[in-house]
């Protein structure tokens, strides 16, 4: 007998992704949302006058209430490999457990009026939860970008070093990037784009539908209604109350691609998150979390690699490539259906939610406990500073009456041999020496517009960043907190699975 090491099981699954997340892709959750999608579908049949008994719906009822139990998926999986179709076989074991109402299940419906509305509420629970998700980060990143606002560190345009910055200031663009996707995130899960695919038959028409009641778009209100006011889980979600306008057999499958292409945004912007902080590790000016007894290398004992965020590369890289699939299936789409998305989207949908969960998870178990090497980031900073400072010393050395292109080609004589002293000879930077014993720059009506003992602070090159991550922190931050923080407290903790 095999067990679960003698055959493959997703590393999403065993190593990545939340319980939470697992739990609404799960096939149990599935299956139990179509039963509950074909005992709506009944009750708003017999609400709309057709010849189904109180009898019938009561069985159905129980049946829904009782769960899909282990034994009744079984049933299925036999069933559907008789069938080679999983909505019938699903039928047929329901209509097992209820032999009564057998006869009214399915009645009129196609299998994407249970598929599309069942998938909707997956998509719309693993939202939901992506966004919260999403939102814990952007707030955790704020907290630390407040806490380290004005502490100066080397800015960098190219990976070259460039006009300073502070460690607040870099830690609230990461924030304010990820708050834009939280914006994107919400229009799926709660705003403008969340929709239901309704009641509408084999080619969205509502023929079978028209043909056993009198009134098919009463029915359709009917059924999403009793499926809307659903007490359930509240991991589960919220149904939305808003349908397509018009389908074929299916929602527009474009919908999935708006999905995966912000899922793939938010992984894109995790991605250069943990890429910077890999790259900062690498200056020992940052540190991610690292375990008493954690091993950076089964070689080499002293390493302490990135490796939460070297995992957060691997698995938002997967998000990201994920979207052509759902591209390519809204392309290819064939008049009213085809059936080439079934077996993609089995795969694309709930991995590109599972992979972007444990990413999330992994960024905030970052964010939470990210490490700042002050020492480190003030001695790096300091020498490249010398460099910096030239451009004050050239505005001040001209108002004092010099000679702007003469000066600026003193500065650059003395910074390449400053350069070449750092780099060749491993020495420190002598540049603020070498130009303060250059005569152009040592002229008595430069002392009046020059302190030379405050050129190398460098909370004089920083400008408004305190400022500008305050104002993040009013204008972003804290109404972020009083709309997800409660959603948030829910989430729990956030280590690592392995």
């Amino acid at each position: 007998m095999t067990n679960a090491n003698d055959t493959y099981t997703s590393p999403l699954a065993t190593r990545n992704a939340s319980e939470a997340m697992l739990r609404i892709w799960s096939p149990r959750h599935k299956f139990q949302i179509w039963r509950r999608i074909w005992l709506a579908v009944a009750e708003a049949q017999k609400e709309c006058g057709l010849d189904i008994t109180d009898e019938q719906i009561a069985e159905l009822r129980a049946a829904v209430d009782r769960g899909i139990s282990d034994d009744e998926i079984t049933r299925a999986e036999e069933y559907e490999r008789e069938f080679r179709h999983d909505v019938m076989a699903h039928v047929h074991a329901l209509g097992d457990a209820c032999p009564k109402a057998k006869p009214i299940i399915h009645l009129g419906m196609t299998s994407q009026d249970v598929v599309c509305n069942a998938d909707d509420q997956l998509i719309g629970a693993a939202l939901h939860l992506i966004t919260d998700k999403t939102s814990r980060v952007v707030l955790v990143f704020g907290e630390q970008a407040d806490r380290w606002k004005s502490l100066p560190t080397t800015g960098f345009t190219h990976y070259q070093p460039a006009q300073p910055v502070t460690v607040g200031k870099r830690l609230a663009q990461w924030s304010h990037d990820l708050h834009l996707c939280v914006h994107r995130l919400w229009a799926y899960a709660d705003g403008p784009l969340s929709r239901q695919r309704g009641f509408r038959g084999a080619t969205g028409t509502q023929a079978s539908f028209a043909a056993i009641l009198e009134d098919p778009d009463r029915f359709e209100e009917v059924a999403l209604s009793r499926l809307y006011h659903w007490d359930r889980d509240p991991e589960i979600g919220e149904l939305a109350d808003e349908t397509f306008t018009i389908t074929g057999q299916t929602y527009p499958r474009v919908m999935d691609a708006f999905v995966l292409s912000d899922l793939a945004a938010t992984a894109a912007v995790l991605h250069k998150i943990a890429t910077d902080i890999r790259l900062l590790s690498n200056r020992k000016e940052l540190d991610e979390p690292f375990g008493d007894k954690q091993v950076g290398s089964s070689a080499m004992p002293y390493k302490r690699n990135p490796m939460r965020c070297e995992r957060i590369c691997g698995l938002t890289r997967f998000v990201m490539n994920l979207v052509g699939n759902a591209y390519d299936t809204a392309a290819t789409q064939w008049l009213e259906r085809t059936l080439d998305d079934s077996s993609n989207r089995r795969l694309t949908l709930p991995e590109a939610f599972l992979a972007l969960d444990g990413s999330l998870d992994l960024m905030h178990n970052v964010a939470s406990g990210l490490i700042v090497n002050q020492a480190m980031v003030r001695k790096n900073l300091m020498l490249e500073l010398p460099f910096m400072a030239t451009e004050n010393i050239l505005m001040a050395a001209v108002k004092a009456g010099g000679d702007r292109q003469d000066l600026h080609e003193r500065i650059r004589v003395h910074s390449q041999a400053a350069g070449h002293r750092v780099k060749q000879e491993g020495l420190d930077n002598d540049l603020i020496e070498r130009l303060k014993g250059d005569e152009a720059f040592h002229t008595p009506a430069l002392k009046h517009e020059l302190d030379w003992s405050d050129l190398m602070d460098p909370m004089n090159y920083i400008g408004r960043a305190p400022e500008q991550v305050d104002r993040f922190i009013t204008d972003v931050v804290e109404p972020l907190r009083d709309q997800y923080g409660d959603a948030i407290k829910e989430l729990g903790a956030s280590e690592p699975k392995v």
